[in-house]
């Protein structure tokens, strides 16, 4: 689809693109570029997440940034225009291109008056403030009421952006250009936690801007036990007064919005768990010549560079075991009512990162050597936990295999990924006494958990693979003879 527009000779919008399979939303979720930064064709401006990964947006044309339509925080629908491109400037005075933002956020008019005098330093989120520039009423504009205008400004505060112009006039702290108090979001966030208001604070940063040093000292005096607390203004303490319990309850709860990655997957785990009649089987395996193989795996020049650990082996055991039972690679069509056999196995790997449990395979694992198979492994680790995952890399997957081992767990009940047919968990490796040669030895152990799905996989196919990888791992060499 088309992600940008032209609304004048001068200039261009950018869209939010469809970066994924027919998603229609992504958050923003930080901006790269401010108001004033001159950008180049193919320079990535921000990054959003979709329901299945963040994602690097780069603009398609050079220019100065003209307007950033949304903040970061911001969940955007497909099709709506996020960034305004200034591609001639320099060239004189131009109208404004009209915002492509949803109603409450109306564009900017052109200016009547005069013309600013100079501009004031850009932070992300606030845009230009205003001069000494005046502007003529909008069209059709009637004046709010009071009560309205400050509890905005203060649900502004609250969100960290910026807040909508008040009828009341600024507190004596603020900047002598007039409106907000100048501040970056990580000191906004400190005065926040600190209890200080930045309209109080005196500036001692460049063009007036509130430094992390200025807020300290003003919180110095407060922390004295005589002090009294800094007087919030105005405007703002009858809305606070009006809601007290987004105040009072922040220290005792956390509301995290659902969406993005956390909601695709919350909607994928549900529709599976209860789409897919789920069996799990267990078994418990003595890996101790696994775990000497890893050990010589390492020290092989032929495993130079690539990363070698026991997930390594388990994921050609399973590759193996589904070779041997080739029945098992399949998936349920509902629409068409049909069992769809896979002659080719994409991996998945869970990933846990800080946007949540994500999902990426190894495409064609099945023709992958050992080192192939680690280097693969090895990068589609890394590239999940920088969150760079892309939905592609989600897609098509197969059987997964989660290790929960690495959190010092024995072993779980896995839920299928949708649209496949098993998940294997593995546990922690531990040294546990083991009967081996007829005596009671220390021997490395642990526990693999298979869950399939019932409509596809019966008892006896679920028992021979779970079986294979347990014995491939008790004996390594079955690699070589069942391969």
């Amino acid at each position: 689809m088309t992600t940008m527009t032209e609304t004048s000779a001068r200039f261009r919008e950018f869209k939010m693109p469809d970066v994924g399979e027919g998603l229609t939303e992504a958050e923003i979720l930080k901006w790269f570029v401010q108001p004033g930064d001159t950008v180049t064709d193919g320079q990535v401006v921000c990054e959003v997440e979709t329901a299945k990964a963040a994602v690097e947006l780069p603009i398609p044309f050079d220019g100065v940034v003209h307007e950033l339509r949304f903040p970061e925080g911001t969940t955007v629908d497909v099709g709506q225009v996020i960034i305004a491109i200034d591609v001639a400037p320099g060239s004189g005075d131009a109208p404004v291109p009209a915002a492509a933002a949803p109603a409450q956020e109306p564009a900017a008019e052109p200016e009547a008056e005069a013309e600013p005098k100079g501009r004031t330093p850009v932070l992300v989120g606030y845009g230009v403030a205003e001069s000494s520039t005046k502007r003529r009423p909008r069209k059709g504009a009637s004046a709010a009421p009071e009560a309205a205008a400050v509890a905005a400004a203060v649900q502004a505060e609250l969100n960290g952006h910026a807040a909508p112009a008040a009828p009341a006039a600024p507190a004596a702290a603020v900047p002598a250009q007039g409106g907000r108090p100048l501040a970056k979001p990580p000191v906004r966030k400190l005065a926040k936690d600190l209890g200080i208001d930045l309209a109080t604070v005196v500036p001692t940063g460049k063009d007036g801007i509130i430094t992390r040093e200025d807020v300290h000292a003003a919180a110095a005096p407060a922390a004295a036990p005589a002090a009294a607390p800094a007087p919030a203004p105005a405007a703002v303490a009858p809305a606070v007064a009006e809601a007290p319990a987004a105040v009072s309850d922040s220290a005792r709860e956390t509301r995290i919005p659902v969406k993005g990655v956390r909601k695709a997957i919350a909607q994928a785990m549900v529709g599976s768990a209860f789409t897919a009649p789920h069996v799990t089987e267990f078994i418990t395996v003595d890996v101790t010549r696994t775990m000497k193989l890893v050990a010589e795996l390492k020290e092989d020049k032929d495993m130079a560079g690539v990363r070698v650990n026991p997930l390594l082996v388990i994921a050609k055991a399973l590759l193996v075991a589904i070779k041997r039972n080739p029945e098992v690679n399949a998936a349920w069509d509902e629409a068409n009512q049909e069992i769809v056999q896979k002659h080719y196995v994409n991996l998945g790997i869970a990933a846990a990162t800080p946007r949540g449990l994500i999902v990426p395979n190894i495409k064609d694992a099945h023709d992958k050597t050992l080192p192939q198979l680690a280097a693969a492994l090895g990068e589609l680790v890394t590239t999940a936990r920088d969150g760079k995952t892309s939905p592609a890399a989600m897609a098509g997957g197969t059987v997964t295999i989660t290790n929960v081992g690495v959190f010092g767990v024995d072993t779980g009940t896995p839920i299928l990924n949708s649209g496949e047919s098993a998940i294997l968990a593995v546990g922690a490796i531990k040294l546990q006494p083991w009967v081996h040669k007829g005596k009671v030895k220390p021997r490395q152990v642990t526990t693999l958990a298979l869950s399939f799905d019932h409509r596809l996989v019966d008892g006896e196919l679920g028992s021979k693979v779970l079986a294979d990888v347990a014995a491939i791992l008790e004996q390594p060499k079955r690699l070589i003879t069942w391969a």
